[in-house]
């Protein structure tokens, strides 16, 4: 084979180059085969990489609109407005207040008569110091003298309209007597209640009397007219 004969191949993708020649062309062209070899090798490997993180970069960045949106539908569901104060001015978020209790005053008898004693008389002589007490004095008022099991809001309203007392709302003072105090329960019916044993005591032994004198329901009267015959 001449000079004219000599030929050279290189295949980058395969990693290989062919010489072909005499032995004298051969080791003056290898060295200088195998530095463009090199250079090859590298810029090939280079551009492979690069294609390579391109078509991994192209996933993620079609994923991340749809990652950020996800982000920023987050804080839209976990993030509420904080209620507002109500403000008497009209300014600010409005709150619906709770509709108001209208309980009427019911007719009741609360005279004094034959067999009982009227219900004025009783209160002077008890003395209550508070609506707490109040109350107590009128359901066991009812409930002794007019014989009631249960005494209905109404009908203690009515009581305080006999005494000339100011009236309450009588629905939070009938729950807190009994939530507290327990001289009070939950009649069968809604606005009715019932007089606890601790009431009955409380209002019979603890309260105070004028002169010393116990009160005297229409049992006891009866007991005490039947002695004296």
């Amino acid at each position: 084979m001449t000079n004219s004969e000599a030929r050279f191949t290189i295949n980058v993708r395969d990693g290989m180059v062919e010489l072909e020649g005499k032995e004298s062309f051969v080791d003056k062209h290898l060295e200088k085969f195998e530095e463009i070899f090199k250079m090859a090798v590298k810029e090939a490997i280079t551009r492979g990489v690069e294609q390579s993180l391109e078509l991994k970069a192209q996933p993620a960045q079609t994923a991340l609109p749809s990652e950020l949106s996800q982000h920023k539908e987050t804080p839209a569901v976990i993030e509420q407005p904080l209620p507002q104060p109500h403000k008497s001015n009209g300014s600010g978020t409005k709150h619906s207040a709770r509709p108001a209790i209208t309980i009427h005053p019911i007719p009741v008898d609360l005279k004094a008569n034959e067999s009982k004693v009227g219900l004025r008389e009783f209160y002077t002589d008890k003395k209550p110091a508070n609506h707490y007490e109040k109350a107590a004095v009128f359901v066991y008022y009812l409930t002794k003298f007019n014989n009631q099991r249960e005494v209905k809001f109404g009908e203690i309203l009515s009581c305080y309209d006999e005494v000339n007392e100011k009236k309450p709302s009588i629905a939070d003072i009938v729950k807190n007597s009994i939530r507290y105090k327990g001289w009070l329960n939950q009649g069968s019916e809604k606005y009715t209640a019932l007089l606890t044993i601790s009431g009955e005591n409380f209002v019979k032994f603890d309260l105070p009397t004028q002169n010393g004198k116990a009160e005297q329901h229409p049992d006891a009267a009866t007991a005490i007219a039947t002695n004296n015959n």
